[in-house]
């Protein structure tokens, strides 16, 4: 009786298939060339078009940051005067008077009033601006209750009035908070007395008085100091000191520059440098002679 032969198989044949050391032990194919390049394209594509997207989402980012920017830095423009009436209608000498008013337009004027012990109260004001442009509501000049904090619009600038005299102009806004009780209800209105003074931009802004005792047209009434309502200097020379001087002017150019031309160009000496000194010499012998024919008649 023969011996039974064992076949022997080597293990990794028995070890159940899709095990782990199978897969890793199992050869894996070499691919082809070319499918290994288009393999390396498609991953440099993917990655380029990810770097792409992250570039410009930072461009995008950055100029939206630039807008952002921009916008925050653009200067936001107040608003000015308007002068009561349709721009159609609108006076050319009220648009002349206010545009002399621009230099005050940047100055802010506060000034206050006590009247007893029950009234306190403080007045903000500005020419041709907003006292308060955050709020959009043209007020020009403001009245506020120092005890109890309550604003009061007395003016406001689109509802402007302005004349003036020699040597004041009178600025007026209307179409302030109704007065409610006082003057049949109708709107406060300011009048602000600007009158000539030489050398001050702008000076003692205070309140003179308020008018609310009547039936209608109620006024408070402001005043102060300043340049821009001073008349234009006139000239103190005379027409003769004009020609006096212009003449003077003309006779030391001619000296000056006769005396330069005759010593640098033509290079004469002494005397024959001063300008026809020839012509001179002989108008100032002819006077002599003619004084002295005189003089012996």
């Amino acid at each position: 009786m023969g011996r039974a032969r064992v076949v022997r198989q080597p293990w990794l044949l028995l070890w159940p298939l899709g095990s782990a050391p199978a897969r890793r032990l199992r050869p894996v194919p070499e691919q082809p060339s070319f499918l290994r390049r288009a393999a390396v394209r498609a991953e440099r594509t993917v990655h380029s078009s990810r770097m792409s997207s992250h570039c410009h989402t930072s461009a995008v980012l950055v100029v939206f940051m630039a807008l952002a920017a921009g916008v925050g830095a653009e200067p936001l423009s107040e608003k000015s005067c308007d002068v009561v009436g349709d721009e159609s209608t609108e006076s050319q000498m009220e648009k002349a008077l206010l545009k002399k008013l621009e230099p005050l337009s940047q100055i802010r004027f506060n000034t206050t009033v006590e009247i007893g012990t029950t009234e306190n109260y403080a007045y903000h004001f500005r020419v041709c601006r907003e006292v308060n442009s955050s709020l959009h509501d043209f007020a020009g000049l403001v009245q506020m209750d120092r005890q109890s904090g309550k604003t009061t619009v007395i003016g406001r600038i689109n509802e402007t009035q302005v004349f003036n005299g020699s040597d004041w102009i009178m600025l007026i806004y209307k179409g302030g908070d109704s007065y409610g009780r006082h003057c049949s209800g109708e709107k406060r209105r300011a009048v602000i007395m600007i009158s000539c003074k030489r050398g001050i931009t702008a000076s003692s802004f205070s309140i003179i008085s308020e008018e609310r005792e009547k039936e209608q047209d109620c006024f408070y009434l402001f005043e102060m100091d300043s340049s821009v309502a001073c008349p234009a200097e006139d000239s103190h020379l005379s027409t003769g000191s004009i020609l006096l001087i212009t003449f003077s002017a003309l006779v030391t150019v001619y000296i000056v520059g006769g005396f330069l031309y005759q010593r640098l160009i033509v290079g004469a000496k002494g005397m024959e440098q001063f300008p026809h000194f020839a012509f001179w010499q002989d108008l100032g012998n002819l006077v002599a002679q003619q004084g002295l024919t005189i003089y012996f008649l």
